[in-house]
């Protein structure tokens, strides 16, 4: 591995379009194999870092698209082989949060009290739902770029905010039936949009973005997650699996008591979000890469809290911990939302692309 050097972490050094991406090495990864290279993974970053990333380029912001192509510049410069993009920006209508500040609570969106709320509710049509975007996008992404699609958030996202967590608690005595009711409209709404995307010869990969824990346990208990939940990513995965793609869960929280279920039941290629505090990556992938793949893991906080050279040091390790044995992509536990800074992220980037034997690496622009 390349020692560390601050170059490494300037801007300017990443505007450029030398680096050619190849979805084979994330398939490679998604099937618990060794890639050709080091190989970069990421559910989504920001504005400010698509914005630093193409401030070189002009786009036209009539374009229904525009956000979308700029995404994928942005991608292929920082050296990933893909995209993520929802096929439509269709989803599940709920109350207004009164949001104030960057957190909202579990029970701001309740549009759901009663089977008669349950009735009325204006539930999304994605059997119908055009699709665009992903036409577009592969049309103008470079070559061996791929493009994996996520939802409008999972069967259990979508149930707090219908319900709200506290009446689902509840309600998991007084009224099991209105969550039975609440869950199935759901689910059987992901799964047609899952099978239309899986379908779309464009995607290469899929992602269930669902998450069900918090630091010390799942938030539903693992009896009512295998009542209301499981069932339907099982249903969801078989049918990415009939479209011969692989399927990714984004699932944060401490999923313990459940992994088993998400490996052996429901049948994922590949789990993303990890925590430190949870367990650390360099952990997890000890425990489970022989039974599923292991994407980021990088931990949030030691990203924002750690210095750029020791942010490169830990993935520079951790891509050599897995060279061996496959299976693992490099980014974040979870995401880069805006508060990390960009010499961090990019000197966890950097542990991958500047230690790629068979591609160019960044220069100065």
């Amino acid at each position: 591995m390349r020692t560390f050097d601050p170059s490494m972490i300037e801007i300017a050094s990443w505007r450029h379009d030398r680096l050619q991406p190849d979805v084979t090495g994330l398939l490679a990864v998604l099937r618990r194999e060794v890639p050709a290279r080091p190989t970069l993974f990421e559910f989504f970053l920001n504005d400010s870092i698509y914005e630093a990333l193409t401030a070189d380029l002009n786009y036209d912001r009539s374009d229904p698209h525009w956000t979308h192509l700029r995404l994928a510049d942005a991608y292929r410069r920082l050296g990933y082989d893909y995209i993520t993009v929802q096929t439509h920006d269709l989803g599940f209508p709920h109350a207004p949060s009164g949001r104030q500040g960057r957190t909202t609570s579990l029970n701001a969106h309740i549009a759901i009290r009663s089977h008669g709320d349950a009735d009325s509710y204006p539930w999304p049509d994605f059997a119908s739902a055009a699709m665009p975007r992903l036409d577009r996008l592969r049309a103008y992404m470079a070559p061996g770029m791929g493009l994996l699609v996520h939802g409008p958030g999972g069967v259990e996202e979508n149930l707090f905010d219908l319900l709200g967590y506290d009446q689902l608690c509840y309600l998991t005595v007084d009224d099991p039936s209105l969550i039975d009711r609440v869950s199935s409209a759901i689910g059987e709404r992901l799964l047609v949009y899952y099978e239309r995307a899986a379908a779309h010869p464009a995607v290469d990969a899929l992602i269930v973005n669902d998450d069900w824990g918090f630091s010390e346990q799942t938030l539903l208990a693992p009896a009512d997650l295998r009542r209301w939940i499981i069932p339907w990513h099982r249903r969801i995965v078989a049918a990415i699996h009939a479209a011969g793609k692989p399927a990714i869960l984004h699932c944060c929280g401490n999923l313990a008591a459940v992994m088993d279920d998400i490996i052996d039941d429901i049948g994922y290629d590949a789990k993303h979000s990890f925590e430190d505090k949870i367990q650390p990556v360099e952990e997890a992938y000890e425990r489970y890469h022989d039974r599923i793949a292991i994407l980021g893991g990088i931990d949030v906080d030691f990203l924002i809290r750690r210095p750029p050279g020791e942010v490169y040091e830990r993935a520079c390790r951790l891509l050599e911990l897995t060279a061996a044995t496959g299976g693992y992509a490099l980014g974040s536990g979870n995401s880069i939302p805006d508060y990390v800074p960009l010499p961090q992220y990019l000197a966890l980037v950097a542990a991958a692309v500047f230690n790629r034997a068979a591609t160019t690496t960044p220069g100065r622009a």
